[in-house]
């Protein structure tokens, strides 16, 4: 798949805009008061408008098909309003043509707070606070009942897995693997899988971190969960936690990890036993992390997204971290230090590519 052409895009948004004012009487929000205006892309083909009426914005969304699916969003957005989180309301939607209208969560992203909390001494016992108010809808998420959602499963995991291999060893790095390497390589994932489904399966919303929270003060509302799946309980913390976009030391995180885990089982939720739940946590967050290279390379190779390059140095720290806490990740920790990571710097140097503030 590449970038739609600039004459399509202009074409989906004329027809976005007529779909609209077909809408408007029905919404009984009054008239629109000036055009569409551009919120933001995504890492998918979604584009997002803001449509003011006389009754306060809302949201529409351009998702087009083939390439995208509005259906997974509606379905997943009843169970979790179901369950009493917060997410946005769906005004109207035509599913065949990909093109949605929903209520207005802002601009202000849980990133932004959070990045003041810990770059401001004076505020930064607020983070702990933004933290809480993210478990509080995280609690709810994975309590949320929703017996159609796909599972997080072995085919599911290692398909991800095999994007660090493909799209970011390979593709971004131009690293030939050798057959001995991918062996490796591969016996980490089978560790990575087999640890993960061995966790407590709950609601994962699937990519639950800074920048698809909205501060709404103090309440937050929760975006981009079309993708959910059931599956491993540590997975959302780790996105929440180890955001590949902001950065926070080892102990702080470890102690919000422990908090959460020991609200969710006030909650009535399976947390794991404490003995485990670092394990737990390091053996997703190497998974998530894996996956997000893949992810985020591909992005610039396949879709011409640079956007997401500078964001790749702290998600292989994040990684090697992990794997470097592990015996058993032992030779693949080295393989990191030796093969990857001298590797990156200079391939986003050659693409003029600094690194994300986090």
């Amino acid at each position: 798949m590449t970038a739609p052409a600039p004459d399509f895009l202009r074409q989906r948004e004329a027809a976005l805009q007529a779909w609209f004012s077909q809408q408007i009487p029905a919404l009984g929000r009054g008239a629109q008061r000036q055009g569409l205006a551009s919120v933001s892309g995504d890492a998918s083909f979604r584009r997002y408008f803001r449509a003011e009426l006389d009754a306060g914005p809302c949201i529409l969304v351009d998702a087009p098909p083939p390439q995208e699916d509005c259906r997974p969003f509606v379905e997943v957005a009843k169970w979790l309003r179901g369950g009493g989180v917060n997410v946005p309301a769906l005004y109207a939607c035509n599913l065949a043509a990909g093109f949605m209208c929903l209520s207005d969560f802002g601009d202000e992203l849980l990133w932004r707070r959070l990045a003041a909390a810990r770059d401001d001494a004076e505020v930064r016992p607020s983070a702990t606070a933004l933290y809480h108010a993210a478990f509080a809808e995280l609690l709810k998420i994975q309590a949320t009942e929703a017996r159609a959602l796909p599972s997080y499963d072995t085919a599911l995991l290692r398909r991800e897995l095999l994007l660090f291999n493909e799209w970011f060893c390979q593709g971004l790095l131009q690293l030939n693997l050798s057959a001995q390497e991918l062996l490796m390589i591969e016996q980490v994932f089978e560790q990575l899988i087999a640890r993960a489904l061995a966790q407590p399966q709950v609601f994962v919303h699937r990519d639950y971190h800074s920048r698809n929270l909205m501060y709404l003060g103090p309440d937050l509302g929760v975006i981009d969960f079309q993708d959910a799946v059931r599956g491993p309980f540590t997975y959302d913390l780790v996105s929440l936690l180890r955001d590949c976009y902001i950065e926070w030391p080892p102990e702080q995180v470890q102690r919000w990890l422990f908090d959460y885990a020991a609200m969710a089982r006030a909650a009535g939720l399976p947390a794991p036993p404490d003995s485990g739940l670092q394990q737990d946590f390091d053996w997703m967050g190497m998974q998530r992390h894996l996956k997000v290279l893949g992810i985020f390379a591909r992005l610039w190779l396949r879709d011409g997204k640079r956007g997401y390059l500078g964001d790749l140095p702290l998600t292989l720290r994040y990684l090697s971290s992990a794997a470097r806490g592990y015996g058993e990740f032992a030779a693949f920790s080295q393989w990191l230090s030796e093969r990857v990571e001298p590797a990156l710097p200079p391939l986003l140097c050659s693409l003029g590519v600094s690194e994300a503030k986090s």
